[in-house]
């Protein structure tokens, strides 16, 4: 067959991450741009069918609930990788660590001294009010003062080329398994793409996950006992709670699996009783424990709030982080980052009308068909309106759902989100992207080189997220010059 003809390809008024308007590669893309064009399109499809065959080999799944074709569905993945120059990740990397340094700031403040609501920066009523402020964690102190342990952060770039920052997820963000794999397919199915390259790693991960988590252990303990605590078989990210946990070497345990006894958590073994030291859960704070949060959980640990505030075991993230994660407060974390640390944001947010102030409700309710609608602590995209895209009646509904309860609502202008190469049949076409780069806070900050490419694989779609038909991308972070 001969070579694919990449000036077939179009860019359409959008940023393309690969390509310019001209077509020329951009930064750190020539190479692979090169390589591609000496593909055949029947070389790519095929390529794509031997990636799609070794996920399936290698059992990379997510789950869906309700999905009529079953729970378990394999991973989707295109192998057209996203490019980031180095020199661009480096300043993303800057922007993510000042970000994160900041909400850790703000989330001890708002659970202890509330300096921030005392200054008139940040509204009380916007902390108080919080679907994910927890009255339970007021006057906690964390081991190391740490409480977002484990960020991941979406990214997105605009028609403008600007990266901005799209929203926080401070709760129990998941996906960073699928960059390990995605590159561990990548390697398998098209190692012709790597040569010459020279490409951040992403192996290390968990290697870099388990120290921290060893990090954070309560200060009496030398060799502590890590595991990973999940809700079970039936969780969308059950995949990669296994999968964390064989790669750290530690044990994947479920509720049931613990007891706590004098404020001591335990693990059951064959062996009898066996004292844990580090939780990474991945429950949800109203399931975690049925004496603090939730009385109906059934997958918590009961009396484990108890153990933690007497700072006999470390949880990661720490209970209440999630009122971080609420996108009504993502709309001061400019200002946040101001008030902490003295500095103007590295990476803007997403210009955003918060519905619980009057002012901003009203422009909202006028120029909703202009605009799109969030709930503030919704995931997975769903409850998202995208005001160009709907009708008078889904407008009109969702006007009435704003009034019903301003404060659960923001809107946000309607990004031309960039877009990046897709397999499609035996052609390219640009899909829509957004990029989860993982921030890991422990002695140091650390940052995942690139992260997880989220890819609306639906012609026109924005919605990138896997459970509504999005797939992902590997992502390389390239550096160029000797």
């Amino acid at each position: 067959m001969p070579p694919m003809d990449l000036e077939a390809y179009q860019t359409e008024g959008f940023h393309d991450e690969l390509f310019d308007e001209q077509l020329c590669p951009r930064a750190g893309a020539e190479l692979l741009a090169r390589r591609l064009a000496g593909f055949s399109s029947g070389d790519l499809a095929e390529r794509q069918r031997a990636a799609e065959k070794a996920l399936l080999t290698m059992g990379i799944t997510f789950n869906v609930y309700g999905h009529e074709a079953g729970t378990e569905k394999v991973w989707p993945f295109d192998i057209v990788p996203r490019v980031l120059e180095a020199a661009e990740w480096a300043t993303i990397e800057r922007g993510l660590v000042q970000r994160i340094r900041a909400l850790n700031l703000f989330i001890d403040d708002v659970y202890n001294a509330r300096k921030i609501v005392a200054d008139k920066v940040v509204p009380e009523w916007l902390v108080d009010s919080g679907k994910c402020f927890r009255g339970p964690c007021a006057g906690l102190a964390p081991p190391k003062g740490i409480w977002c342990h484990i960020t991941g952060t979406d990214l997105v770039r605009g028609a403008d080329g600007v990266m901005y920052v799209l929203e926080d997820n401070l709760r129990t963000p998941s996906g960073v398994s699928y960059v390990l794999e995605n590159r561990e397919v990548m390697k398998r199915t098209f190692p012709q793409l790597f040569e010459g390259q020279r490409i951040s790693p992403v192996e290390d991960y968990p290697e870099k996950l388990l120290a921290m988590l060893e990090y954070v252990a309560p200060k009496h303990v030398r060799d502590p006992t890590v595991v990973v605590l999940t809700p079970g078989i039936y969780n969308s990210a059950y995949f990669e709670h296994s999968f964390l946990a064989r790669q750290m070497g530690v044990e994947l345990v479920q509720g049931s699996d613990l007891v706590v006894v004098d404020d001591v958590v335990s693990m059951r073994t064959t062996h009898g009783l066996e004292r844990v030291d580090v939780i990474y859960r991945r429950i949800d704070d109203d399931f975690l424990d049925p004496l603090a949060f939730r009385e109906d959980s059934l997958v918590g640990v009961p009396g484990l709030m108890a153990a933690y505030r007497k700072g006999n075991v470390a949880l990661v993230n720490a209970p209440g982080t999630g009122i971080a994660d609420d996108k009504a407060v993502y709309a001061y974390v400019p200002q946040i980052i101001r008030y902490y640390l003295g500095e103007d944001p590295i990476i803007p947010n997403v210009p955003t009308f918060v519905c619980g102030e009057q002012t901003q409700y009203q422009h909202v309710l006028e120029n909703i068909a202009d605009l799109v609608v969030k709930p503030a602590n919704e995931s997975g995209g769903y409850g998202i309106v995208l005001g160009p895209r709907s009708s008078k009646e889904e407008l009109e509904a969702c006007r009435e759902r704003i009034k019903a309860n301003p404060r659960n609502f923001i809107a946000q202008p309607m990004l031309a989100l960039s877009r990046v190469p897709t397999v499609v049949g035996d052609t390219l076409e640009g899909r829509h992207v957004d990029l989860r780069p993982f921030i890991l806070y422990g002695e140091e900050i650390y940052v995942l080189p690139g992260g997880l490419t989220r890819v609306a694989l639906v012609k026109g779609s924005l919605v990138v997220n896997s459970s509504q038909g999005g797939g992902s991308k590997d992502t390389w972070v390239v550096h160029t010059g000797r």
